[in-house]
């Protein structure tokens, strides 16, 4: 099952550059391993959408194929209704920041910034006043002489962006920039990639394989498998209402607790029934209800049939590690004052919520 589901409306700046972007039945394969299958992607004007998946899903295929780097087997890339898959990747008017920032180590911040608008015969005082511009923009002012070995590895991916943003292009893309970074250097950049896609309403595709990447980025949120596209969504729909049982457990944390299909549509876990979102197995199907931690309450009962093996404090929030006495290990995220009661050791009762549920083959657990 796929989504590519219509995009709600968003703020851009005002002199929004962005182009419409086209993935029609993209095919490509590289001997017999089929690395994109008929991929139909949309991306609108001024979008930030992040393609999510596992190593070999195939998202970095389709962005070399949007960059122009590989060539699609079968079917279209369009931008602003052109088809430019036979257009060199130099006259696509794209830029592109990599993982390995890709710096000329003998060329300063400006030099390196300058380079595409040097290429396209911008004169010395464009390109100069044009890098310190970027630069200012993207936290590095004053850094314009500044050789790669003398910058940090998150200013030198600055750099990158700068360079990326110099000549004007219709599309920007991004190929998993900031995978090579630490932690906190990676979360500040990470807002101010947003902060200028926001200002510039550049089309941009980012991919990563880090989910949390791609929920606190994107406007919508590709998630893809085995070259194909599962769903495509907002961050908010695509966490909340998974259209398939592997983008529930793919994007965030996912219970699998087994249940019974009941009739009426409905399904019994944990000893309550609850209606299945979509169509139901036949009746009698023995299935994994899939419920996320906040989904599953929990209450101390002297006489449950639970047990809490662990709780993790994580501000306003607690994660408790449970076990049940079937040997089901499941996890629930309670308000941290209700977790305080609920020490390990302490036995209780789990309660889904009420609300649809997802529910996935048996046989298809782990």
């Amino acid at each position: 099952m796929t989504s590519n589901a219509p995009i709600a409306k968003r703020r851009t700046a005002p002199d929004a550059t962005g182009v419409p972007v086209t993935l029609r039945g993209v095919r490509r394969a590289f001997g017999r391993t089929t690395a994109l299958d008929g991929l139909d992607l949309d991306f609108a004007p001024g979008e930030l959408v992040a393609l999510l998946g596992p190593s070999g899903c195939g998202k970095t295929t389709a962005l070399r194929i949007l960059a122009g780097f590989e060539t699609a087997d079968e079917g279209e890339v369009l931008m602003d209704g052109e088809d430019v898959a036979d257009v060199p990747a130099n006259r696509r008017d794209i830029g592109m920041v990599f993982q390995s920032y890709s710096l000329f180590p003998n060329m300063t911040a400006a030099e390196n910034v300058g380079y595409g608008m040097r290429v396209r015969g911008a004169g010395r005082r464009e390109r100069r006043e044009r890098a310190a511009e970027l630069l200012a923009l993207v936290g590095l002012p004053g850094r314009e002489g500044h050789y790669p070995h003398q910058l940090s590895g998150g200013q030198q991916q600055r750099v990158a962006l700068a360079r990326a943003l110099a000549v004007r292009p219709r599309v920007l893309l991004f190929d998993e920039p900031l995978s090579a970074l630490d932690a906190k250097v990676r979360l500040q950049l990470r807002e101010e990639i947003r902060r200028i896609q926001l200002e510039s309403g550049i089309t941009t595709v980012f991919v990563t394989h880090d989910q949390e990447e791609a929920l606190s980025l994107a406007d919508r949120v590709a998630v893809m498998r085995d070259g194909r596209l599962e769903q495509c969504a907002p961050p908010a729909e695509l966490y909340a209402r998974p259209a398939t049982p592997f983008v529930a457990e793919f994007v965030g944390t996912m219970n699998r607790i087994p249940g019974t299909v009941r009739g009426g549509g409905e399904v019994e876990a944990l000893g309550r029934r609850l209606p299945v979102h979509g169509s139901a197995p036949a009746e009698g199907t023995e299935v994994d209800v899939l419920l996320r931690p906040e989904e599953i309450a929990v209450r101390a009962a002297a006489d449950g049939t639970a047990t809490v093996q662990v709780a993790t404090f994580l501000g306003g929030l607690t994660r408790l590690g449970l076990r049940t006495e079937a040997g089901l290990e499941v996890k629930a995220d309670l308000p941290s004052r209700e977790a305080a009661a609920l020490a390990p050791g302490a036995r209780c009762t789990l309660v889904p919520h009420d609300g649809a549920v997802l529910v996935a083959d048996r046989s298809a657990a782990g």
